[in-house]
């Protein structure tokens, strides 16, 4: 008989999308551990994915370290860019529009997933929605993250809390690449970050990355169905109690 705390026999309930447009880091953090506590307490397995793009910001994860950034760099000091310190995996990483955030909020539990599991189909999600844009993308053993021809297009860093995965993937699909050479987002191998507009020597349109990933997300991650949505009503909410 299966615990009744984990209803793996119950049917899988369909992912919710939200496309959110451009978020400030921080607020998007705060959407993301209220939607933390939400799936802890509802207990049914629900996935949602938030996606959105972030005005410019540095953050470092637990594997990178202030020395991966040229934080005495005049440009980020003219933009007062200073680099954040968040308790997600992966290292440190540069945020601006054009790249898209992705952010699953997973029960891993629920659905069976180790971090490790969880990480290998995230991973072959953003690997296929390229396929499906002819983009080819390959994945490096050993190492989280999404490589083409022309150097690295997606960065990952997780975090869990309460069993629950959140934080996520950063896809570069068409920003202005030159901030990028002020980070080291790839410590190990030193390879250039890159985007889906150099690798197809062309436009890439956002709203077409979003709706490829949602669907090959939910497919990944073992449902059936997603319901897409534009905006959060939490992000209303919080707005107001400012």
């Amino acid at each position: 008989m299966s615990d009744p705390s984990f209803p793996f026999d119950s049917p899988t309930p369909a992912v919710e999308a939200f496309f959110l447009d451009r978020v400030p880091f921080a607020r998007c953090l705060e959407l993301q551990k209220r939607l933390v506590a939400q799936a802890r307490s509802r207990g049914d397995g629900q996935i949602v994915l938030l996606f959105c793009e972030h005005p410019e910001i540095i953050t470092v994860g637990r594997g990178g370290a202030l020395a991966d950034v040229q934080a005495d760099s005049p440009i980020l000091r003219q933009r007062q860019i200073e680099p954040v310190y968040v308790n997600r995996g992966g290292v440190a990483l540069l945020h601006c529009p054009g790249q898209l955030a992705i952010y699953p909020i997973v029960p891993l539990a629920w659905h069976r997933f180790t971090v490790g599991a969880y990480l290998d189909r995230f991973q072959t999600a953003v690997v296929e929605t390229l396929d499906a844009l002819n983009i080819h993308g390959q994945t490096i053993p050993g190492r989280h993250g999404i490589w083409g021809r022309t150097g690295q297009l997606a960065a990952f860093g997780i975090a869990v809390r309460y069993g629950i995965a959140y934080f996520g993937a950063y896809l570069n699909v068409s920003p202005g690449m030159g901030m990028f050479r002020l980070v080291d987002s790839d410590p190990v191998g030193h390879t250039p970050m890159s985007s889906l507009m150099a690798e197809r020597h062309g436009p890439v349109r956002m709203p077409t990355v979003r709706a490829a990933l949602a669907q090959r997300l939910t497919d990944a991650f073992g449902c059936d169905r997603f319901h897409l949505y534009t905006g959060h009503p939490m992000l209303k909410t919080m707005r107001n109690e400012q």
